[in-house]
């Protein structure tokens, strides 16, 4: 299947690796300019070159840090000024600086984590949901949460806060924006194969400890999370917000 977001702009934030470089290849498979963004420009860059070379011209990178409003407000009159409006967002860029117990946490630590995780996603969220209410356009916005979002996330626990409160935010944006026609949805990864993940993945003891409570008994490559944010991105999805989507080998069924 191709062309299915044919002539639509996507943003999609940490684009320059893991799943996000993977969406922005998928978008740009289905005809759309997607402009990827993080904070360091080479990756992006490197990234982009990668995708180009199977889909000329269609990503676009930008860098950004979306822990830093006034890099957001320049960022986003960079691409409606230089790509054109953007109807699809992907907040996918996430930080985790602290793995142990919640107590032990940094003031530094905190604030990162949900500058970035939350307060980066909201006002990302804000600005293209602004301009596709003052245009009376349509689109999809698409919040990447986690499973440690939704059950307890051991070591994790701050951020496992920030993707709870993700899901908030998705609910109570799809109820305010769906009569304007912008979907709000969000996708909860299980265990993925990505720099984030690294701590987990590179011990044996906690990755065992985590595919032994999923039915699929393993964990993801980014690439198999890839189509979910195609399809909701697209117009098959006309119907579907305020949802959020568990890709995680079967770890919350139990």
């Amino acid at each position: 299947m191709a062309d299915r977001l044919k002539e639509k702009v996507a943003i999609v934030s940490g684009g320059s690796r893991g799943i996000g470089a993977c969406i922005a290849r998928s978008f740009a498979r289905e005809g759309a300019k997607v402009v990827i963004t993080s904070r360091k420009q080479e990756a992006l860059d490197e990234t982009a070159a990668s995708i180009n070379e199977a889909y000329p011209g269609r990503v676009i990178p930008k860098a950004c840090h979306i822990g830093h409003l006034d890099q957001i407000e320049s960022f986003m009159k960079w691409v409606n000024e230089e790509v054109g409006q953007p109807t699809i967002l992907v907040n996918n860029a996430a930080t985790n600086p602290y793995f142990g117990p919640m107590l032990g946490i940094s003031e530094g630590a905190w604030d990162k984590t949900f500058d970035v995780n939350l307060r980066g996603y909201f006002e990302m969220t804000r600005s293209v949901a602004q301009a596709l209410l003052d245009s009376q356009t349509p689109g999809s916005i698409i919040n990447v949460s986690s499973v440690a979002g939704i059950k307890a996330a051991p070591f994790q626990g701050v951020y496992g806060m920030t993707k709870a409160a993700i899901l908030s935010m998705t609910k109570t944006l799809s109820l305010e924006l769906g009569e304007a026609g912008i979907r709000v949805n969000a996708v909860a990864p299980g265990l993925v194969d990505t720099k984030l993940a690294s701590a987990i993945v590179s011990s044996d003891e906690m990755t065992e400890m985590f595919t032994q409570r999923t039915a699929l008994k393993r964990y993801a490559q980014p690439e198999e999370l890839a189509e979910i944010f195609v399809y909701l991105a697209s117009d098959e999805a006309s119907y579907v917000t305020g949802q959020t989507f568990c890709v995680d080998g079967g770890f919350t069924i139990v």
